[in-house]
């Protein structure tokens, strides 16, 4: 499958405050998807699969029905219950085009929280089934509460301290600076104001966390051999990974390597796949549901040891296109616009083409790290050629 397939086409709305999107989810996913189809040159009766993740409103019966699709020859989402499935739902396509059970596929994902609810918050229940029989009882009842116990524990054990956590924060917000898409355009962070902001859930601040919103985004996969006759500079998938270590997800914390992001084995598989190392990626995006997953994942997808994370972290080494290893430069879920992580695919698509606002010099390798503290975790990479 290296190399066998490439992304044509990306497409996004504009990014929405939780529950102000004047449209519908339905709209926000076909308005996302027919500007991916757009930018890479095709119509819409051109696509023929569907793959998305934690998807079950908009589905393929009715988006091509709406978008006067022919013939679906695809459908699939990934296992996993969050943004651990955003590049597992492109590793589909990949699949389906590389085996030739579709020919173009539409990646989406699309949020409208005015119509349907909080994403991110807990629901009122009966009964506490699997995971939720061991915390919800205890009052540990949100994402920020399960990723903050996980952080904690991780910052005892490596010495992680809390101006680590901050890098994140600011990086993101540094690099939405650049991007007019973004929600926090026009409103920088300071280290000061990071760490003078209301706590969520300790060791989280508010800006540790990712906001709420409303949007949808798109990518278009293609073969490579037909996407050289397509309007866009096509972008390979070089390589794809999903998967487990021993035990990873089991129930409550029980897992052997916890604190864990579930990474180690997505980093062992796709730089095996791919044929590269961690020192060959120009820049990465990583999904920040907080930002203490983000520095595990770091670690685990083997850019440094966790003992290293500090100094690996510090000194502006994540900020700017020149920086030691920058990330998340459309300002990602933190500050570019939580579409629950899949706006990460389209800037690294743009990395590769060379139309980012926070553009890497020379990007021959860009990374896409699935959310980070949820199993079975992913990865894809991108590469120029």
């Amino acid at each position: 499958m290296q190399g066998k397939s490439a992304v044509v086409g990306i497409g996004e709305t504009r990014y929405y405050k939780r529950g102000q999107s004047p449209k519908t989810e339905f709209q926000l996913a076909s308005e996302a998807i027919t500007k991916a189809v757009a930018d890479a040159g095709l119509e819409l009766k051109d696509i023929d699969g569907f793959s998305s993740y934690m998807e079950s409103r908009n589905d393929p019966g009715r988006l091509s029905a709406a978008l006067g699709m022919k013939n679906v020859a695809f459908a699939a989402q990934p296992w996993g219950g969050g943004g651990n499935g955003v590049a597992a739902s492109v590793g589909l396509a990949d699949a389906a085009v590389s085996a030739g059970y579709a020919k173009n596929v539409v990646v989406f994902r699309a949020l409208a929280q005015g119509q349907f609810g909080r994403f991110g918050q807990s629901k009122p229940a009966t009964h506490a089934h699997g995971n939720n029989a061991f915390s919800a009882t205890y009052g540990m009842l949100s994402p920020a509460h399960t990723c903050a116990l996980q952080t904690t524990r991780f910052m005892h054990e490596y010495g992680i301290t809390q101006d680590s956590l901050a890098e994140i924060a600011l990086t993101a917000h540094a690099h939405a600076q650049l991007n007019p898409r973004a929600i926090r355009y026009g409103k920088p962070l300071t280290r000061e104001e990071y760490h003078a902001s209301r706590w969520i859930a300790k060791p989280f601040h508010i800006y540790d966390c990712c906001p709420e919103n409303d949007g949808a985004t798109a990518i278009v996969v293609t073969s490579i051999d037909r996407a050289r006759d397509l309007k866009q500079k096509p972008v390979p998938i070089l390589a794809a990974a999903q998967g487990l270590g021993q035990r990873d997800g089991a129930l409550q914390f029980n897992e052997p390597s916890f604190p864990t992001s579930f990474n180690s084995e997505v980093g062992q598989q796709i730089w095996q796949r791919s044929g590269i190392t961690p020192k060959d990626v120009q820049v990465a995006q990583f999904y920040e549901n907080f930002t203490g997953p983000v520095l595990m994942a770091i670690a685990e997808m083997g850019f440094c040891e966790k003992e290293e994370i500090n100094e690996f972290v510090a000194n502006g080494n994540l900020q700017g296109p020149n920086a030691k290893l920058p990330i998340n430069t459309s300002g990602g879920n933190l500050a570019e616009g939580y579409m629950h992580g899949f706006e990460l695919i389209n800037e690294a698509v743009r990395q590769v083409r060379g139309d980012s606002t926070c553009q890497v010099a020379d990007v021959e390798h860009s990374l896409v790290v699935s959310g980070p503290g949820y199993s079975p975790g992913s990865a894809v990479l991108f590469s120029k050629d």
